[in-house]
């Protein structure tokens, strides 16, 4: 084997020797013999004679010689002359040109011998394996996604360049401006070669420094940190941006314009950008030099239209922006995006809206004028569905709003998304129009990413709560890509045994109907705060139907034998037992059917950042069975994105149940609340309680408000952590009379029962751990009754293996 540098190795390449060889064989002697006997023959008419011309020549056969792992008839196929041909020195010179594009050549010559057409070629190398070394930095893996040469693949001088340069590029974006790369080849029997990039990776050039000149409204601590840039420090251990990066910093000047724009500085320029390497070339110093000018306020707005087909006023009304409100960029992109959705929902997918800008500085005013032209009415021509390598095209179509033939409405095609992406089944989804065959028609392409919706599970769990849970399962929420979900589940822990199954089709006999059945055994263990143990087992059939867009309507039939079991000496004639307790023990029957109204009107099924949601639930037992009540239950949320990463969110919830027919309400069918329902309580740490037995006697009746601030905490998105401030205010009570009174009708004074109000505050830290997800709540508790069992911190994750 030989080292040898890359420029050297190919001397040769993209040599065209055609001529030499034209000359040798006789075509070009030809020619010069008649450009020779041409002023013999008519020495008179020399000075008007054009040059003389090669012949072509007819070429009887193709030789290639020096193929060494290439075909014959591959490079004949390449070849733009066969046999019978006549040629002349421009067809072999477009011959040479076309062989040598191929880049299976590092050589390329042609000529012509005894009427026989001679190919003479030498072959590229094979790459036998690309080598890194010196990369420290950078791992392997990340530089072999960047280079486009691999093992087994043909060597050729210009993709070796374009590597180079890609790992340079890398190197650059990663903060080492000065690392060089030199590619080398060891030559290998069999014409392979082995590519080797040395790689010199340098220092990694930091930012010593960010300083603004000419800012006097913000301070450089407040641009700074506007800036995705950041100055090098040594607590900067788990970030990238503390690096030069050109590309970083273009991005960075965007900001600080949308920064300023966004608070009045309409005029607001960069004037220069100056980034010095020190003289250790160990970082560089920048330097902003800003034009902050005079704040501005909005001044005239109009909205314009080409005709009447679109209402001025109505658009006009829709627009998030008033005369006299401080400019705001952000406010017109908001108002073009209300246009187009307007415009959009009215049928017109097209629609373009230039806002133009007229400023006045003597006012220190911005006339803002909205230019909407509408185009035609458009309707769906085709819809396209890709990207489904799993999902089965009719589950995609269903969740659509629009049909081909439909008049295009951009409301009902974001409906749709939301729809797909509330399946769970899509990692993205993505639906955009483009022109159809003619100006009105539009053809909607829905892009969807498959994502995995099947599990099979062994995990093991602990909480502050449950000590140990063991849980097998098999999920699959689009079993055979038809959308069905289907799960199977056993879970054994310290507080709760369950085994259930549930099948649910969402489209049952093919209408908008979701159908489903559920077969269940679960078994609770409340010793800890109740000194019962319930048991539960039955089967339960469930229908869901949309009323519109935004509303749904379940029913559902359930039918279970309940079991209510206690310690063998606590309901004795000398015990102390409670008699919420030991009345019930003993199996019942329950017989009930219900119904669940769901209303959403947020923006986002997953994530939602605007709008509300809520929902009423009422279960009636007593058809058929032991047990009789009416248990009603209400929730409802509602959502405010102060940005993308602050959302506030207000929460209600309320119910009561209430026995009929002289039932009381059973333990089990009675509200417990804490824990995860009302933090800084333990579970059941609220409510009515016996003060002899300490036990929590669940109420009928609660009602719990929580508000919670979703804020940003400074950590890379990558580790998975957010954070959320919350304050939880509620009450549980109500229990029947006959265990709130003793035997001669007088209040117990060891039950307690008041609708006593509880708070609590807290931050809550959700982290999504390699081990699996894991939540913290830290709570202070604001208000409390004294028997109720409270708790300053919780948490929660579960392990998958």
């Amino acid at each position: 084997m030989m080292n040898t540098d890359l420029r050297a190795s190919q001397r040769l390449s993209g040599r065209a020797s055609a001529l030499a060889l034209v000359v040798a064989s006789g075509l070009g002697a030809a020619g010069m013999a008649q450009t020779a006997a041409a002023p013999a023959a008519a020495p008179e008419a020399a000075p008007q004679a054009a040059p003389a011309r090669p012949e072509a020549i007819a070429i009887n056969r193709i030789v290639v010689r020096g193929t060494q792992r290439i075909d014959q008839t591959t490079i004949l196929s390449y070849l733009p002359i066969q046999p019978g041909d006549s040629v002349d020195a421009s067809m072999l010179d477009i011959a040479v040109r076309t062989l040598s594009r191929t880049g299976l050549f590092a050589d390329v010559q042609v000529g012509i011998q005894d009427g026989d057409l001679v190919v003479q070629i030498v072959e590229n190398p094979i790459i036998n394996q690309v080598i890194f070394e010196g990369n420290n930095a950078v791992r392997e893996d990340k530089l072999r996604e960047e280079v486009t040469i691999r093992p087994r693949g043909v060597y050729t001088r210009a993709k070796i360049q374009e590597d180079v340069g890609a790992i340079v590029e890398l190197y650059r974006l990663s903060g080492r401006i000065s690392a060089t790369v030199t590619p080398k080849l060891v030559q290998l029997e069999q014409n392979r070669v082995d590519v080797v990039f040395e790689i010199n990776e340098g220092p990694e050039t930091g930012i010593q420094a960010i300083t603004f000149m000419g800012n006097q409204v913000f301070s450089d601590s407040d641009l700074r940190e506007v800036m995705v840039t950041k100055q090098s420090r040594w607590w900067r251990l788990f970030t990238k941006n503390d690096n030069y990066d050109p590309n970083r910093l273009e991005y960075d000047r965007e900001q600080l314009r949308k920064f300023y724009t966004n608070r009045g500085y309409y005029d607001f320029r960069i004037v220069s950008g100056v980034a010095e390497l020190l003289p250790d070339a160990s970082a560089f110093g920048l330097t902003l030099t800003l034009e902050e000018g005079d704040r501005y306020n909005f001044g005239e707005i109009k909205v314009v239209t080409e005709n009447d087909r679109l209402n001025t006023e109505f658009l006009q009304a829709l627009l998030p922006i008033r005369t006299g409100d401080l400019y705001e960029s952000d406010k017109i992109e908001s108002a073009v995006d209300a246009l187009t959705f307007a415009a959009g929902a009215a049928g017109y997918a097209f629609v373009e809206i230039n806002p133009s800008y007229r400023a006045d500085p003597e006012t220190d005013t911005v006339n803002v004028t909205f230019n909407v032209r509408e185009g035609q009415r458009v309707y769906v021509e085709r819809i396209n569905v890709v990207g489904n390598t799993r999902t089965i095209d009719p589950v995609i179509r269903r969740e659509l709003m629009l049909t081909e033939g439909d008049a295009f409405n951009r409301a009902l095609m974001e409906r749709s998304r939301n729809n797909l992406r509330g399946l769970g089944f899509f990692k993205d989804v993505k639906i955009e129009e483009t022109r159809g065959s003619a100006p009105d028609r539009s053809v909607v392409n829905v892009t969807v990413e498959e994502q995995p919706t099947g599990e099979l599970s062994l995990g093991a769990g602990f909480s502050s709560v449950e000590s140990f849970v063991i849980n097998l399962g098999i999920s699959e929420r689009n079993f055979r890509g038809r959308g069905q979900n289907v799960l199977a589940r056993v879970e054994w822990g310290s507080l709760r045994q369950q085994i259930d199954f549930r099948f649910t089709e969402p489209r049952f006999l093919n209408r908008d109907i979701r159908a489903g059945y559920d077969l269940f055994h679960t078994r609770y263990d409340f010793r800890d705060v109740s000194a019962y143990q319930y048991r539960s087992t039955g089967a339960g059939l469930r229908l869901t139907f949309p009323l519109n867009g935004y509303t749904s309507l379940s029913t559902r039939y359930f039918i279970r034998e309940d079991e209510v079991m206690v310690p063998s000496n606590y309901c004795g004639s000398t015990s102390l037992g409670s008699r919420a307790l030991c009345e019930q023990i003993g199996a019942s029957l329950n017989s009930s059917v219900g119904y669940t109204l769901y209303v959403n009107r947020t923006n986002d099924p997953i994530r939602p950042t605007r709008g509300w949601n809520g929902s009423l639930r009422q279960d009636f037992a007593g058809v058929g069975g032991d047990v009789n009540y009416l248990k009603t239950e209400v929730e409802g949320a509602w959502y405010y994105g102060i940005t993308p990463n602050w959302v506030v969110s207000l929460q209600g919830s309320g119910g009561y149940v209430s026995g009929w027919a002289g039932d009381p309400v059973r333990i089990n069918d009675r509200f417990f609340k804490g824990g995860n329902s009302f933090r800084g309580f333990e579970n059941a740490g609220m409510g009515p309680r016996d003060l002899r037995t300490r036990d929590a006697l669940g109420g009928n009746f609660y009602a719990i408000g929580t508000i919670e601030l979703t804020l940003p905490n400074g950590l890379p998105e990558e580790y998975g952590i957010k954070t959320s401030l919350f304050a939880d205010v509620g009450t549980l009570g109500v229990l029947d009379d006959r265990y709130r009174l003793n035997s001669s009708g007088a209040l117990d004074p060891n039950i307690v029962d008041n609708l006593g109000l509880r708070a609590s505050a807290g931050l809550s830290v959700h982290w999504k751990s390699p081990m699996g997800p894991i939540r913290f709540d830290f709570s202070q508790i604001l208000s409390r009754e004294d028997y109720d069992r409270t708790e300053t911190f919780r948490f929660s994750t579960s392990t998958q293996f």
